[in-house]
């Protein structure tokens, strides 16, 4: 399968230096998502359980535009801004993987964005 950039009006547009998901290998790698509105283009969510539902909405969307889903995400990296606020995340994050969870890692936000308390990249299979 040749590599293939995946793009969808649904979910945030990404800067010009990287792609929302590169389908290859019978894998879909998605970029790292912040909370941002695809209407507006601005972060969605005052607090980190908005912040990672609007995440999650624009992972599932380039998902769904690359043939995919939630449900065949195998692996995920949060980033957050402050990592008190991780109850929080994982809060809203059982409402999207209630069994069966992905495999997942987490690292902090090496800077700071005004507004953005968090930011999510994903592996699926194709």
């Amino acid at each position: 399968m040749p590599r293939q950039i995946v793009f969808t009006p649904n979910a945030a547009k990404p800067p010009p230096m990287y792609s929302q998901a590169v389908k290859a290998a019978g894998l879909i790698f998605v970029s790292g998502t912040a909370p941002t509105d695809p209407t507006t283009g601005k972060f969605k969510g005052e607090t980190i359980q908005e912040q990672t539902r609007q995440c999650l909405t624009n992972i599932s969307a380039i998902l769904e535009a690359a043939g995919s889903s939630l449900e065949k995400v195998v692996s995920v990296t949060v980033v957050m801004a402050d990592e008190d606020e991780f109850g929080g995340m994982n809060e809203e994050w059982m409402r999207w993987f209630p069994v069966n969870p992905p495999a997942r890692q987490g690292a902090k936000l090496p800077a700071r964005i005004p507004g953005l308390k968090v930011s999510i990249a994903a592996i699926a299979e194709a």
